[in-house]
């Protein structure tokens, strides 16, 4: 299967109400493990990639460090896999472009690509981030890769009150159907975790939406039932396996 297929394929496993199920992978040796379980797709987080590697998130990781990794776990799979890119690594719309480009042309067949601004603080005006996303999708149309850009939007993971979160559902969904016109796949909500909200987002949008799943909300088989057509795990698997490590040392040490 060459690298085109591959994005066909993964794009075809995104089904409402029957999830991909990314369990987020950080480096070739979580992939390989992964792979070995029967994952019929990978995919990185940003966090637990740059953690690592002793670095924090947010685009901290040298974009270099990222594409080298990226590299090694491409080289070692024949799954689709698709990376958090971030913003991108660059304001600048030319380096953007390269960035993905290199990207792209390790075998990767999908990235995340999030409207926070990370060093600034806040979210990325709509337009400006529409204007982003065609960009990729106009590099991905010259490479004849149809590149799954799942879009993200940082609306919900910015604001830690679950209370307000639904005076956020409009500006949401307006920025999925900008996101969609310019060239999106996907819609990744993290941060989001009521269930009656995944659903209104669910119905209200044609892009296949993509749920994080966090400690508290309900299991997976509920969530597909709202009709989201992805489910990632961000952080936690990295986290787990961490103090996995941590508490089996303690028990063989003793240390406290």
């Amino acid at each position: 299967m060459n690298q085109a297929e591959q994005a066909r394929t993964f794009a075809s496993l995104h089904q409402k109400g029957s999830p991909l199920t990314l369990y987020n992978i950080w480096d070739a040796g979580s992939a390989a493990a992964l792979e070995d379980a029967g994952a019929t797709a990978l995919a990185t987080g940003s966090w637990s990639l740059a953690a690592a590697q002793g670095y924090p998130d947010g685009e901290a990781l040298p974009f270099d460090s990222l594409l080298k990794t990226i590299d090694r776990i491409a080289s070692n799979t024949e799954k689709p896999l698709s990376v958090d890119f971030e913003s991108g690594f660059s304001e600048d719309p030319a380096a953007l472009q390269a960035n993905f480009q290199a990207l792209i042309k390790t075998g990767v067949i999908g990235v995340n690509f999030e409207d926070q601004l990370i060093r600034a603080g806040g979210i990325r005006p709509t337009e400006e981030q529409a204007e982003r996303i065609s960009l990729l999708r106009l590099c991905a149309v010259e490479m004849e890769i149809p590149v799954f850009i799942n879009a993200r939007t940082d609306f919900f993971l910015q604001e830690a009150d679950q209370e307000k979160h639904a005076a956020l559902l409009d500006p949401v969904l307006e920025r999925a159907e900008a996101y969609k016109q310019a060239g999106a796949d996907g819609l990744f909500v993290p941060g989001l975790q009521s269930p009656d909200l995944i659903e209104a987002i669910c119905k209200c949008t044609d892009l296949p939406v993509n749920i994080m799943i966090m400690e508290g909300m309900p299991p997976l088989q509920e969530l597909a039932t709202l009709g989201i057509a992805r489910a990632s795990f961000g952080p936690l698997p990295y986290l787990r396996l961490i103090a996995a490590l941590r508490d089996h040392y303690r028990s063989i040490t003793g240390a406290a």
